[in-house]
């Protein structure tokens, strides 16, 4: 029986689990090939934000989250560097928050719209539509994210000495 998704709204069978579902398929089809997973980051990122509630819990991965997606969408960052310096800085002593009051709507594109895509290439234009569609309804938290990022780019802990 088709129900909407708690988290995008699509309309799949079993709702939330069924898109659960759709996305396990779509990481499988990323690590199955490298055409696909070369966006995987992104892929990610999307769907953990259109998915708030089983995803983005702790401050730590909404930041997380919601900074990939900055990076991706303003700076055409790739993920290995944006990643390495992201995570030190979630791992240092800053503990940012979770906002109270994320977007009941996440963008009208899901899960479902990349995977329709034919091919890889057409894979990666629709995973770009994703993330231009869930980076506008998070529009109240694009300076959360910009200040964040600064703080991330800015971080540099300290070194352990090697014995």
């Amino acid at each position: 029986m088709l129900a909407p998704c708690a988290g995008c709204g699509l309309l799949v069978k079993d709702g939330t689990e069924g898109c659960q579902r759709l996305f396990e398929t779509m990481v499988g089809r990323d690590f199955s090939d490298v055409r696909y997973g070369r966006i995987h980051g992104l892929v990610v990122d999307c769907y953990c934000l259109q998915h708030p509630d089983r995803y983005c819990i702790s401050g730590k991965s909404f930041a997380a989250h919601l900074c990939g997606l900055c990076e991706r969408i303003e700076n055409g960052a790739g993920y290995a560097e944006h990643d390495e310096r992201l995570r030190r800085w979630l791992d240092g002593p800053r503990k940012p928050e979770k906002p109270a009051d994320l977007p009941s709507v996440r963008g009208a594109v899901t899960i479902a719209d990349i995977l329709a895509a034919a091919d890889p290439d057409a894979h990666l234009v629709n995973a770009e539509r994703w993330a231009h569609s869930i980076w506008e309804a998070y529009a109240p938290f694009h300076a959360l994210a910009r200040r964040w990022l600064a703080e991330a780019h800015a971080y540099l802990p300290a070194r352990k000495r090697r014995r």
